[in-house]
């Protein structure tokens, strides 16, 4: 198989290289054929919960899973990653839904799709290494608090009319709320729950998903015996057919082809520059959340496996996902991280293991419609509370709070908080300047002046060293002590050999110092570094006689200077 590269990039590269440049054998696709069920059995319940968490009707995480998870898993750059709804996305696409409407929805993914192939071609693939564990680690963990306090509802089985967008104004309700507790709805998710705690521990290889939810779903028949009315999938989703044809649940058919903006069971969406402009930010924030999780996940998997993906590839792929999925009623979809890792450890070769889970779901919504609409929502919040605590990893926050430095601790702290109580992109945009602002402090403050031995009072010479950047936040100040340090010199000569950086701010305070003192003193410069010395030369920053001086070598400069030093000393002050 032979693609053309995009602007460098080449589509189906994950494919092609596991399946076409490697022999793909039977026995690999058989180790495949078994990943992909093991991930199938736990993707099915999850994007039913991850639909009705974003708020629409589960049948849509389904499709997401089955077109999406096929479309990224042959055009993506990573040979193991598994995309389909993620819990990420549920704080981003709920308030869309809930605003939009399924169609506003879908739209908002399309574009994001578009997005994501533009970061791709434009070669976005590597900046996710710009991004500190410090903010990723403050968003996911806001996510994932947002997500387990959005399960309370369902969990409970709480009454609630209207739940505020607010998450303070949200917490107040549902406070206010517990007295309307449902016994049935809680037993269920309780016992859902400690299934899905406690399996691990067993030692099965199994999925604590499907018993988990069977064991809750026991309870609610249970329930149904002692005349507790529980809510279900069946109760709480309906649906339309093409055809005008009306049911309860989950349809039994496969995704149907359809216009975004134009969905049968939904109100239709006029596509206008004011729609497109209500929905882009939305777009904005699940492309960059999609591009931050995809990339995350496929160097997770490089580290489990050995094996490199293809940053920009996996950008292209994600992209072409969500603007196929759409078109099928699919909602916004990425890389899953706990599904990938779980098609490692199953086994998984090739792409074509993420396209037996999708053909799993397919045949899942052929088969079993009728059953999953039995299923109880108290046992779907419990699997999202699950996922919302993994999500979270709390113990990695532990462990930054208690050794990590005091500057990270703030900056994942603020974006923890901004999550929660504004949004995701605020968080990380606010978390990415401060942590930037902050490390460049940290930078500025390693830029130091070291005094030489070889400095001479009596003749009036001072030589110093520039350890460090000389770049805007560092080099007024080292110029400024600089001043101080040289009132009593008339001739000073810096070693810049430990000077990796000179930008256009260290430049012009370089410039000034010069005009200040030249005229008074001697100023010499030795020891230049490539970057430097290319940043003057641009600069057009000559030798002026008698004010300022350019030597290739320390030595060099002290052979001029009126200061008798002997061949040894200047042999030894190649560095000082």
């Amino acid at each position: 198989m032979n693609t053309r590269k995009i602007n460098g990039i080449r589509p189906f590269s994950a494919f092609i290289d596991s399946c076409m440049k490697e022999s793909y054998s039977f026995p690999r696709f058989i180790r495949d054929i078994i990943a992909g069920i093991t991930v199938g059995v736990i993707a099915i319940p999850l994007a039913m919960a991850l639909a009705i968490g974003s708020g629409v009707a589960p049948q849509y995480g389904l499709y997401t899973a089955a077109i999406a998870g096929i479309v990224i898993a042959m055009t993506g750059g990573s040979r193991y990653s598994v995309s389909g709804p993620t819990a990420a996305f549920v704080v981003i696409l709920y308030p869309v839904s809930q605003q939009f409407g399924l169609s506003g929805l879908l739209i908002a993914t399309l574009m994001s799709g578009v997005i994501l192939i533009v970061m791709g071609l434009a070669r976005f693939g590597r900046l996710i290494e710009y991004i500190p564990m410090s903010v990723t680690l403050g968003f996911t963990s806001g996510i994932a608090i947002t997500i387990a306090t959005m399960q309370v509802q369902n969990f409970f089985g709480l009454k609630l009319v209207h739940i505020p967008e607010n998450y303070i104004d949200k917490v107040v309700a549902l406070s206010q709320a517990l007295p309307s507790l449902q016994l049935s709805d809680t037993l269920i998710g309780l016992t859902t729950l400690l299934v899905l705690i406690f399996w691990p521990k067993l030692g099965v290889k199994l999925p604590g998903h499907l018993p988990a939810l069977i064991a809750g779903t026991a309870v609610m028949g249970t329930m149904h015996l002692l005349s507790y009315d529980v809510a279900t999938i069946g109760s709480s989703f309906s649906y339309t057919l093409a055809d005008g044809t009306q049911g309860q649940g989950i349809p039994p058919i496969l995704p149907q082809f359809v216009l975004p903006w134009n969905l049968p069971d939904t109100h239709s969406l006029d596509i206008s520059w004011n729609t497109v402009s209500a929905l882009l930010p939305a777009a904005f924030s699940m492309a960059m959340l999609g591009a931050i999780e995809s990339l995350l996940c496929a160097v997770i998997l490089d580290g489990m496996t050995g094996k490199k993906h293809h940053s920009n590839g996996e950008l292209l792929g994600q992209g072409l996902g969500n603007i196929a999925a759409p078109f099928f009623g699919g909602i916004t979809a990425t890389a899953a991280i706990a599904r990938s890792a779980a098609n490692v450890r199953a086994g998984a070769t090739s792409p074509i293991a993420a396209v037996v889970h999708s053909l799993l779901v397919l045949l899942t919504l052929l088969v079993l419609a009728p059953m999953l609409s039995y299923l109880p929502l108290a046992a779907m919040s419990a699997i999202l509370l699950i996922v919302a605590w993994n999500m979270s990893e709390a113990h990695k926050v532990v462990d930054l709070i208690r050794h990590a430095p005091k500057d990270d601790i703030i900056v994942m702290l603020l974006c923890l908080s901004l999550t929660v109580l504004f949004d995701m992109v605020v968080a990380i945009t606010i978390g990415i300047v401060l942590a930037s602002l902050l490390f460049m402090r940290k930078i500025a403050n390693m830029t130091r002046i070291s005094t030489s031995s070889l400095t001479s009072a009596e003749k009036g010479l001072l030589v110093v060293r520039i350890n460090g950047p000389l770049f805007f936040a560092a080099a007024e100040r080292i110029f400024a002590e600089l001043r101080e340090k040289s009132a009593d010199y008339q001739t000073i000569i810096m070693q810049w050999d430990a000077v990796p950086v000179l930008d256009a701010g260290g430049l012009h305070a370089f410039q000034g110092f010069v005009r200040e003192l030249g005229k008074e003193k001697h100023i010499v410069i030795c020891d230049i570094p490539f970057q430097p010395l290319k940043t003057l030369a641009r600069a057009k920053i000559m030798p002026i006689e008698g004010e300022l001086s350019f030597y290739a070598t320390l030595p060099k400069a002290l052979k001029e200077m009126p200061v008798d030093y002997t061949p040894e000393v200047c042999a030894s002050s190649e560095k000082i």
